[in-house]
């Protein structure tokens, strides 16, 4: 599994275009050749930059799902709705699709942020907005998410 590091601040051209931050190419190198899978986020308005290593490890636990459950199909749909291979152009950028950069609010400014094997691509402002509400309830969060786990138990 890739763990990635880092946030950063990079332009959206007018056709979506945007520069790739060259620490995540860094940290990406060994699977920068194989692309990339752009997709909605779950529960926040940014999108998901899978490299496709880990995207066909989503998919092999995905596949698993039974799909003779109504649950499980209309899950599957909604979580690969508009999903897009992306790859990086000779100039080092990602071509956000517009009707990706319409669901994410994405405009001119935006933050690529790493969340632990993917990337998220955020609208500065909506980045902020939502760092800014988390920060209030970030305490109890880590407490009640992190406060009970045995780590020396973890695999």
């Amino acid at each position: 599994m890739i763990n990635l590091i880092g946030t950063y601040e990079c332009k959206a051209d007018a056709k979506g275009r945007v520069m790739f931050s060259s620490a995540f190419k860094k940290q990406l190198s060994p699977v920068l050749q194989e692309g990339f899978v752009l997709k909605r986020a779950v529960f926040q308005p940014c999108l998901e930059l899978y490299p496709m290593k880990e995207w066909n490890l989503m998919m092999e636990k995905v596949g698993k799902l039974n799909k003779f459950k109504k649950k499980n199909n209309d899950f599957i749909r909604r979580f690969t709705a508009g999903v897009k291979l992306i790859e990086l152009d000779a100039s080092g950028r990602i071509l956000i699709p517009k009707d990706l950069c319409d669901f994410a609010g994405i405009q001119k400014q935006v933050v690529m942020s790493s969340s632990i094997n993917i990337i998220e691509i955020w609208d500065k402002e909506n980045y902020e907005k939502a760092i800014n509400e988390a920060a209030d309830d970030f305490a109890d969060l880590a407490e009640e998410v992190m406060g009970n786990t045995d780590f020396d138990e973890l695999p």
